[in-house]
């Protein structure tokens, strides 16, 4: 039937099952307009998905069981025929930007009503973008500016590359200023040994060895304002 033809096929990827479960019943509700064709709660589950599945739209989230999203999104998106909108309760500027230098249609918030994740999915079905003009601006300039676009901010990149966790942890390095492991990993409520972890991952993101480099590097680039 041509209706059938029409409707639109999504995949959620998100690590909160209530998340998952929402968006679900609201495109489902959607009838035979738009139908869900997978869901995956973790990078590896979506990658192990996509090959079969190819939907229209993937709604994406960009922080899946602390792992960033944006790390697999070309795969993603490397059969050719699905398109993915970022779903996301982030306002940093640099992570959103880069999402769509990397292939992303559009982005959406979480707090967003549910007639606007429906139009946006629908939007980037059709080929469209989904982005305000602040964020349409910085991208069409990129895309102006050939030398922009094959010389991505380094630092941009990096901070991108961050999990919201990891951030966190930053920011309390950054306002616990000497404080020892110990005494950061009760403030953030997990183990040294998870904090130490959390630490490994962040200085091979950063480029940094220790922690005396990490909080310099942290203060030089304004860590403490970024936003969760």
């Amino acid at each position: 039937m041509m209706l059938a033809e029409k409707t639109i096929r999504v995949m959620l990827i998100d690590d909160h099952k209530t998340m998952l479960w929402g968006l679900a019943r609201l495109i489902e509700g959607e009838n035979s307009r738009m139908e869900v064709v997978g869901t995956a709660s973790n990078c590896d589950e979506a990658l192990a998905q996509i090959g079969q599945l190819a939907p229209d739209v993937i709604l994406l989230d960009l922080d899946l069981g602390g792992k960033c999203s944006l790390d697999i999104l070309p795969a993603l998106l490397a059969n050719g025929v699905s398109r993915a909108l970022i779903l996301t309760g982030t306002r940093e500027q640099a992570t959103l930007d880069l999402a769509v230098l990397r292939g992303a249609r559009g982005v959406v918030r979480k707090d967003a009503s549910a007639e606007q994740v429906l139009k946006a999915i629908e939007k980037v079905h059709q080929g469209e973008l989904w982005l305000d003009h602040e964020m349409l601006g910085r991208v069409f300039g990129e895309f102006m500016n050939p030398k922009a676009t094959r010389k991505p901010d380094p630092e941009a990149e990096k901070k991108a590359a961050l999990t919201p966790k990891e951030r966190k942890i930053i920011d309390t390095i950054v306002e616990g200023k000497g404080a020892l492991n110990k005494a950061l990993a009760q403030r953030l409520f997990i183990s040294d040994h998870t904090l130490r972890n959390h630490l490994t991952s962040i200085y091979q993101k950063l480029g940094v060895s220790n922690r005396l480099e990490l909080y310099v590097y942290a203060i030089k680039h304004q860590f403490g304002k970024c936003a969760s």
